[in-house]
């Protein structure tokens, strides 16, 4: 009993390391609040200035950039509305294309529950538009294997590019959009990028905000729950962090111009503390043609092209602008369409481990190494395990307290962590995640009702906040399984046609 309930160093050990635990876990929701706060605001403000924004004639005769918009395609039985969605954007027309890779393996076998194969129901919608729009859209065929990266590849080969925008193009004045097959895009994306290149404030890339609630009246309770979960993700980190990022990086440029010997000095702590790694979605993605090219096109080394992209832009120096227009995109119907999602993310976080790798060893700076050790610390190791180690080093916490309930300010602490914790889990999680993506729902570019209108919605939407986290976290651990057992794993694409 003594070893039990007693207080020696060892103890003490596990009590702070306990309470640095759990003091982190309030740090990272706090910042979570913060980051979702940050990213409202930058949508809010941009949305209220759209009337500000040049239109199309205008656009037109200041020969505004081209857009390159790819659509990434297999086995897609509704990608009509994704491409109605893009034709209507108010853009020019002769300025905007959009370009549908699909497989010659799906044309060559269909799937059975599918009228034809995607690139026919492409071909069968274009044939149904006026003759103007017709131009716009076309669908070229990957031969042989491949991912989503490899489809993306072979459109933007030099022979599909020339026919696609003409002989004599500026690659630097052509920016490739990149939407998935069940993306709703916002039809001003284009003006806004083109507004931002014309006033000399154009970006290498941008990243636009991406809300999982294209279908989510079809779910149930729980499946409502993990769309605003999944949401949340990329305005509490994705955007917030691209928004921060920035910012970081125009103080530290302010402080090399006044004290360049200082900046000198702390500039590779700087990178190592306070540089982050920058989030692509591979939807709502804009990047400039001469950028993708330098870089040998989308990143085909791992199961995830978009994360992998957003290190390498990194890893070059390039920062990805936020862009604060919404799109919205489908959440899988079900609970084991969820597991397979958040396997393939994970596996895609796996595979970028060795990219990382390479990058820090060609180059090897402290900006490179902390992207390196943060991928694997907050990524690979945190992932699978936080939903059990948080709430196990909570409880640890709260326990041995009372070891010290003889010394009132470790007793204080070791009460008060853990307590934090569970609190701005709930209130962060499953209150103002809620409140604040129903703030968004006037901007959605389809009226999608979010609010939870009874008791029961309310209760399980607060309190079953985690849901989603626990799924990520089963499809992180089907990954590890299975390389451990078969050294293998193939990671399948969300299927949209069994619905």
């Amino acid at each position: 009993m003594d070893w039990l309930w007693g207080a020696g160093w060892a103890w003490f050990g596990v009590f702070v390391a306990a309470m640095l635990v759990n003091g982190r876990a309030a740090f990272k929701l706090l910042v979570d609040w913060k980051g979702m706060l940050t990213t409202c605001r930058f949508v809010e403000d941009a949305y209220a200035a759209l009337d500000t924004l040049p239109d199309e004639a205008a656009l037109e005769r200041a020969a505004a950039p081209v857009f390159l918009h790819l659509v990434p395609a297999w086995e897609e039985p509704a990608i009509a509305g994704t491409l109605a969605a893009l034709l209507a954007s108010r853009y020019p027309n002769g300025r905007l294309h959009v370009v549908v890779a699909t497989k010659a393996s799906e044309e060559a076998a269909p799937h059975p529950a599918m009228a034809a194969s995607t690139a026919e129901l492409v071909r069968r919608f274009r044939g149904g538009l006026p003759s103007w729009q017709q131009k716009m859209l076309s669908v070229v065929a990957m031969p042989g294997a491949g991912r989503k990266a490899h489809q993306l590849n072979w459109a933007l080969r030099p022979e599909t590019l020339g026919a696609t925008l003409g002989e004599g193009y500026d690659p630097r004045r052509v920016y490739v959009g990149v939407s998935d097959a069940d993306s709703l895009p916002d039809r001003n994306v284009y003006r806004w990028i083109a507004a931002q290149a014309l006033a000399g404030r154009g970006a290498p890339a941008y990243q636009g905000v991406t809300l999982s609630l294209a279908n989510f009246a079809a779910h149930d309770a729980r499946g409502r729950v993990c769309a605003i979960q999944q949401s949340s993700i990329f305005i509490r980190v994705s955007i917030a962090r691209l928004i921060n990022e920035a910012r970081r990086v125009r103080w530290f440029a302010a402080l090399a111009s006044r004290a360049p010997r200082l900046a000198r000095a702390i500039g590779p702590a700087f990178e190592l503390g306070f540089r982050r790694s920058q989030i692509c979605l591979g939807h709502n993605q804009f990047v400039r043609l001469d950028v993708l090219q330098a870089l040998g096109g989308f990143p085909t080394s791992g199961a995830t092209e978009d994360s992998t992209l957003g290190y390498a832009l990194g890893a070059r120096g390039l920062l990805m602008a936020p862009l604060p227009l919404l799109e919205l995109v489908d959440l899988p119907e079900t609970k084991e369409k969820m597991v397979r999602q958040n396997a393939r993310w994970y596996k895609g976080v796996l595979d970028d481990v060795a990219f990382l790798w390479r990058a820090w060893r060609a180059a090897p700076s402290a900006f490179n190494a902390a992207q390196l050790c943060r991928h694997v610390g907050n990524k690979v190791v945190e992932w699978p395990i936080a939903a059990v180690v948080y709430p196990v080093v909570g409880f640890l916490g709260w326990h041995l307290a009372y070891r010290f309930g003889g010394h009132p300010v470790l007793f204080a602490l070791g009460i008060a962590f853990p307590s934090i914790s569970l609190g701005l889990t709930i209130w962060v999680g499953g209150i103002v995640t809620q409140d604040l993506i129903e703030g968004l729902a006037p901007y959605f570019p389809r009226r999608v009702d979010v609010r939870r209108t009874t008791l029961g919605q309310k209760l399980l939407g607060t309190f079953r906040c985690q849901t989603y986290w626990l799924l990520a976290t089963r499809g992180a651990w089907r990954v590890l399984w299975a390389l451990a057992t078969t050294r293998q794993f193939d990671p399948a694409k969300t299927d949209r046609v069994t619905r």
